[in-house]
């Protein structure tokens, strides 16, 4: 059994939002994204692949499908397929979030 311990993991940089893989297979993707304050994944679309953020730590800005929305700890938010999709940490604190994808995206 292949088993992370998800706060160990995280990762943190002053230069850029840190992406940390957790799992991943050719059908799945579930990764860490940790942002200090003021970072952000530009919003981007993934045409044939949904994404599910969920929120752990700190209080992240959504954007999705061209709204936006402040998503806390607990919640959870889905980019399908085709929709703009993108977070920013407005806030003081960190932000942790459990990002799941499927399929993942090809890599050209």
């Amino acid at each position: 059994m292949d088993v992370r311990t998800i706060f160990d993991a995280c990762r943190f940089s002053s230069e850029k939002m840190q992406k940390v893989n957790l799992f991943a297979s050719n059908e799945l993707f579930f990764d860490l994204y940790c942002l200090e304050p003021g970072q952000k994944q530009k919003v981007h679309t993934h045409d044939d692949s949904s994404k599910v953020y969920v929120v752990l730590e700190g209080d992240g800005s959504f954007h999705v499908g061209g709204e936006t929305q402040n998503i806390r700890p607990g919640q959870a938010v889905l980019a399908a397929a085709g929709e703009p999709h993108g977070v920013e940490n407005l806030s003081n604190d960190r932000l942790v979030i459990l990002v799941g994808m499927a399929p993942p995206p090809e890599h050209g």
